[in-house]
């Protein structure tokens, strides 16, 4: 059994726990006012969030969460889960705070407590298990980075976001001898399913899925195979590439722009070298032009084995933040 973690004291700021679905709203300002101030796009709703919490992995929300309330209202909060993979078992956090109520202390407040939850959580688990904090920090993202490597974390690995700042001049490869193109139904997602997860495989940080994970898939807002590219080998009857494009339309409305997004990338590894990615890719960003956007982007391994960044960008995008992913053994 797990205690229960003190909560801390800050004059002014009211420290609770999650009160489920009537928080969700808030939480999602809070996140998308922590975002904004941090130049991502990203904005959430109350639907995203409780999308999210009904299928999280190794967290709960009552137990894992801890909200900071201050002027009355919910000035941010913190998040926090466990996963298995490199280098042994991950403890992660991630929190969001709006600008108004930063450097005050709240933050630090926060990381605290998560950081004593997670070390309660570790002691129920095998002490055999190498086991680390880990948290992700944009760039933009200077107090939080700060934050951490007072605490004492260090950067581990650095991600970029890549851009095509227009879908003009796409250039299209030929498939490969042998591949064919066929429209995403849903009697072919097991195997689209299936797919991601073999190339995910290769990924630093790599974690196995989990059915939780297969499900918040087909159910979230981004599921939009009406956009997908999906080449099939029909020798083997098997799905050997995919480009999983996808639409914020919420977010496009907030930032008054049309951006796809090029993500879900993957070639089986006895088709890789032969110019199936770069083709897929290319009809992709034709998809994204017919569907009424105007740019595209990405997110990026910066040391991917595969060197994708060097391919992405002779497909026209250009790198435009590096984020950057910190630890601390726990």
């Amino acid at each position: 059994m797990i205690l229960q973690t003190p909560l801390p004291s800050l004059p002014g700021v009211v420290f609770r726990k999650f009160a489920g679905e009537p928080d969700y709203a808030a939480l999602a300002a809070a996140l998308t006012a922590s975002e904004q101030a941090d130049h991502s796009a990203r904005s959430v709703t109350a639907d995203d969030i409780g999308n999210a919490f009904e299928h999280l992995t190794n967290c709960d929300p009552e137990a894992d969460l801890l909200i900071a309330e201050a002027g009355g209202e919910i000035a941010g909060y913190i998040r926090g889960w466990w996963l298995d993979g490199p280098p042994g078992r991950q403890y992660k956090h991630n929190a969001f705070m709006k600008p108004a109520w930063r450097r005050k202390g709240i933050g630090r407040a926060l990381l605290g407590w998560m950081e004593s939850r997670l070390r309660a959580v570790a002691g129920g688990h095998p002490a055999e298990l190498e086991k680390v904090f880990q948290a992700n920090v944009t760039q933009f993202q200077a107090g939080a980075a700060a934050l951490l490597e007072r605490a004492g974390y260090l950067p581990e690995r650095y991600f970029f976001e890549m851009v095509r700042p227009d879908l003009e001049a796409i250039n299209v490869p030929p498939l490969p001898e042998g591949i064919e193109l066929r429209p995403a139904r849903p009697e072919h997602y097991p195997e689209i399913w299936r797919l991601t997860q073999e190339t995910s495989q290769e990924e630093w940080g790599y974690m196995p899925a989990v059915e939780a994970d297969y499900q918040e898939w087909l159910s979230g807002p981004l599921f939009q195979p009406e956009l997908w590219q999906i080449a099939w080998d029909p020798a083997a009857g098997q799905v050997v590439g995919t480009v999983l494009a996808f639409i914020h339309h919420a977010e496009n409305q907030q930032f008054q722009r049309l951006r796809a997004y090029t993500e879900g990338i993957g070639v089986a590894r006895h088709w890789r070298r032969r110019g199936l990615a770069s083709a897929l890719i290319g009809r992709s960003l034709l998809a994204q032009r017919a569907a009424g956007m105007r740019e595209s982007a990405m997110a990026v391994d910066s040391a991917n084995p595969s060197g994708a960044a060097s391919l992405y960008e002779t497909c026209g995008f250009r790198t435009v933040k590096r984020d950057t992913v910190y630890r601390k053994p726990l």
